[in-house]
Order: C-alpha cells, then sequence, then structure tokens
C-alpha cells in the first residue's frame, strides 16, 4: 500500500501517496483519482525510486478549484511545482503516461531546472485524436465502441459492479492482447476518473500543441510507446523524439497504450538503463 499524506503548499493543499526507495519522483496524471491501493505505471519505478503520486486539483481530497482554468495543464505543472518545493526536492524525475506525459511535457518548458530527467511514455505534444490511427478520431473503426463506455462510465446512476465491467472493456481497446486483461490488471489498484477534469481536457487538447517548443528541453528524455497505441498513436512519439535533442525513444513491438504490462520486463530494461 502507498503512505497517504495531505501536504500544505503555496498554492494549497494536494493529497499525494508515496512509496519506493531511491531518487525522488514523481507521477501525476490530469484526470485519475489515485487513492492508497496506488497505480500500475507508478509501481513500475518504486522499487527503484521514491515515488510521489499526486492528486492534482479537483481530484480526491487535493485543493479544489474555485475557477475552471484551474484545471488547465499549465495550472496543473504550476501545483506539482509547488508540491516538489514543499517536499523539499532540489529536482526530481518526472514520469508521466498519456496525459501525464502532456504534463511532464509543459512541466519541462516552464520549470526545466526543477527536472533531472523525463520519462514519456504513450503520450503526444499536441492533440493526439488528430490521426486517423488514434480511437478518439472519428475514422477510428473502434471510435462509437469508445465513446459509449467513456459515456456510461460518466454517468452517475452506473453501479459500482457495471463501472468494473465498462473500465475492462474500454481498457481492452487499448490492449495488444485483449485477451490478457486478467493477467495486466490484477484488480489489486482501484483507481477512478474525474469527468469534471476528463470534459475539461477534451476542450483544453484540441488548443494544445507546444511541438514548436520542444527543442527547448534540454535535460534527458525517455519516450515510450507501444507500436499498436491506439489511444497516442506512436507517430506522436516519433515526433517528441524528433524534436527534443537529449531523447531516447523506445518503441515496444508487442504492445498498445500500455507497454509497462504489456512488456513488463522489457519496460523495466529499459527504464533501467534509461534512468541508472
Amino acid at each position: 500500500m502507498w503512505k497517504r499524506k495531505m501536504l500544505q503548499t503555496q498554492r494549497g493543499v494536494f493529497e499525494i501517496f508515496q512509496k519506493g526507495v531511491g531518487k525522488p519522483l514523481c507521477v501525476a496524471h490530469l484526470y485519475a483519482v489515485f487513492n492508497e491501493t496506488g497505480d500500475y505505471f507508478a509501481d513500475t519505478f518504486s522499487k527503484r525510486f521514491y515515488v510521489t503520486l499526486i492528486n492534482i486539483r479537483g481530484v480526491g481530497e487535493s485543493e479544489q478549484a474555485h475557477e475552471p482554468y484551474e484545471y488547465s495543464m499549465v495550472d496543473s505543472v504550476l501545483d506539482i511545482e509547488a508540491i516538489r518545493v514543499a517536499l523539499g526536492y532540489e529536482r526530481w524525475i518526472y514520469a508521466g503516461h498519456s496525459t501525464g506525459g502532456m504534463i511532464g511535457l509543459l512541466y519541462a518548458l516552464l520549470h526545466q531546472s526543477s527536472l533531472e530527467s523525463l520519462v514519456i511514455v504513450g503520450s503526444a505534444a499536441r492533440d493526439y485524436t488528430e490521426s486517423s490511427a488514434c480511437i478518439y478520431n472519428e475514422k477510428h473503426p473502434k471510435f462509437a465502441e469508445m465513446q459509449q463506455y467513456q459515456f456510461a462510465l460518466t454517468q452517475p446512476n452506473v453501479t459500482a459492479i457495471d463501472k468494473e465491467q465498462l473500465k475492462k472493456k474500454r481498457i481492452q481497446l487499448s490492449l495488444f492482447e485483449p485477451e490478457k486483461y486478467t493477467q495486466y490488471f490484477t484488480g489489486n489498484i482501484c483507481k477512478d476518473m474525474s469527468g469534471v477534469r476528463l470534459d475539461f481536457f477534451s476542450r483544453e487538447a484540441v488548443l494544445f500543441d507546444i511541438t514548436r517548443k520542444l527543442k527547448q528541453i534540454n535535460i534527458p528524455t525517455n519516450i515510450c510507446c507501444g507500436r499498436y497505441d491506439v489511444q497516442c498513436p506512436v507517430e506522436y512519439s516519433k515526433e517528441i523524439h524528433q524534436e527534443i535533442p537529449q531523447s531516447q525513444l523506445f518503441i515496444f513491438e508487442n504492445s498498445n497504450h500500455y507497454p509497462f504490462l504489456e512488456e513488463k520486463d522489457l519496460f523495466q530494461k529499459v527504464i533501467v538503463q534509461a534512468l541508472n
């Protein structure tokens, strides 16, 4: 289990969860709601790093948003930086999966001196739904099915049992081998998502594009992506790698959106080599 802590910062009180040993490493996501059971992605790092898993503004018991703009990516980065300062870390590693990776890239642009390095997994530096290879693009063959699950999960009257089944079906759309779902997701970790933050992100993503700024990132950046990622297609990881001078790109040939689970041993090997 992760150790829960309420942390006072200059930007309010935030709920964080910590676990592991070693150098400090931060994990965050734009609309995930974490708890003491942790997170599959964050657990990838906890054997070699001291991981801080953050419930950002408006999520869990963290500081609430008083204005809509406080759900933005920029404000999220400012909150994460305030958490680093409150924890007393001079620098730390940031690791982000999916929208967590988008925050990481923006973090590096706004507060590069606070970061030792970056790990960006299955992510993008701009609106990834523009690609027809993305399951959130209307031209994708599984678009309607994904939308059905996303909508159902945000309904207030959905039962706990139905929610778990909907989550399973939604996640299976983003697995290279969907039949291995129970092998990857053991059920020990239970997290949720914030409908309010997801809605805000859906609108903000249309305007998000920091590709022209990526050349300003001058810290070691490790980019990972599944060859068959349907959420943030591999073309976006290639684009990030092309723009960031000190970057490495690792493409996982038998993975979709979750290479840290689908090719767990290889992912661990890549991370150890990249960060040690």
